[in-house]
């Protein structure tokens, strides 16, 4: 047993070793905790702290362990602690309860489209999707960007330098039974914003119906300026709330990303000013060609 030992500790460690489960664990450490500045592992430096510590923690096999011993240790068992996946906690206790509520309205949606389709009209309660975009920038270039030479230059060439201008916050609330799209290009998006978005909806719907908002928690929605206004219309508008780090289940979220991948990639404006006017242009051009966005996962039912 105390030859196997042996062999074990001055053998080329894999990882099933006792050299390389001890190199496992502190590749599962942060560097930090041991005195260093970096948060997280290389390779190198992963080598380098096993090499001067492998004779005072007993593993003398490992004083000239390298980043290939390093690298094939941790591939054995799928790590690679020089990395980071990000993931969201889930602190709402009532998250599972208001993502039913929200699908469940998708599913009433679709099934009073369904019912409108058919008979030509439209749902009695208009369904919104609403949410901001804050921090589009307005950047404008230091000079004109070249256009393509057929033949020499096939892209359009631009200069690394740009200048900002300040940002803009879009507010929209997408139509779910039409695709139509109310919004809003504001400096900011506080109370009194979020309110003249509301005063926009409340004056392009018929006044008989009810305005159903899906929306998350944020307070500009349920401040005190806001239900100050929402009293003044009684049972015009009506919320249904997503759940704290749900924003991924309100639809409007697809607009803003139809937005990113269209009229705002790549764009560049000679002034803020002309930021706003391009943003108002471009959701004008979608209210002429709406498209209605649908929900179709309902496997949480």
């Amino acid at each position: 047993m105390e030859n196997e030992a042996a062999a074990e500790k001055n053998s080329w460690p894999p990882s099933t070793t006792s050299c390389g489960r001890a190199m496992v664990h502190l590749a599962c450490s942060k560097p930090r905790n041991l005195g260093y500045a970096a948060e997280l592992w290389t390779r190198s430096a992963l080598a380098g702290h096993v090499r001067r510590e492998a004779v005072a923690a007993g593993f003398p096999a490992l004083v000239n362990a390298g980043k290939a011993t390093v690298q094939r240790i941790l591939a054995a068992q799928g790590l690679q602690p020089h990395k980071i996946r990000y993931y969201l906690e889930r602190r709402d206790p009532d998250f599972e309860t208001r993502m039913r509520e929200v699908l469940l309205v998708y599913k009433e949606v679709a099934m009073e489209n369904e019912a409108a389709a058919e008979s030509g009209g439209r749902p009695g309660v208009v369904t919104v999707s609403v949410d901001e975009k804050p921090g589009v920038q307005a950047i404008a270039n230091t000079v004109a960007d070249l256009p393509p030479v057929p033949g020499e230059y096939p892209t359009f060439a631009r200069d690394h330098e740009y200048v900002r201008h300040g940002t803009w916050s879009i507010l929209a609330g997408l139509d779910l039974f039409d695709g139509h799209v109310t919004a809003r290009v504001e400096e900011r998006h506080r109370s009194i914003e979020f309110i003249g978005l509301l005063m926009d909806m409340d004056a392009y719907y018929p006044p008989e119906c009810t305005i159903r908002l899906i929306l998350d928690n944020r307070s500009a929605h349920i401040s005190k300026e806001t239900r100050a206004f929402l009293a003044t219309r009684p049972n015009r508008f009506k919320y249904v709330l997503t759940p704290k780090h749900g924003s991924w289940l309100n639809i409007v979220e697809t607009l803003f990303g139809k937005m990113a991948r269209t009229f705002l990639k790549h764009i560049r404006v000679p002034s803020k000013e002309d930021l706003r006017e391009r943003i108002l242009k471009g959701i004008d051009e979608i209210n002429r060609a709406p498209i209605v966005h649908r929900w179709k996962a309902f496997n949480a039912l």
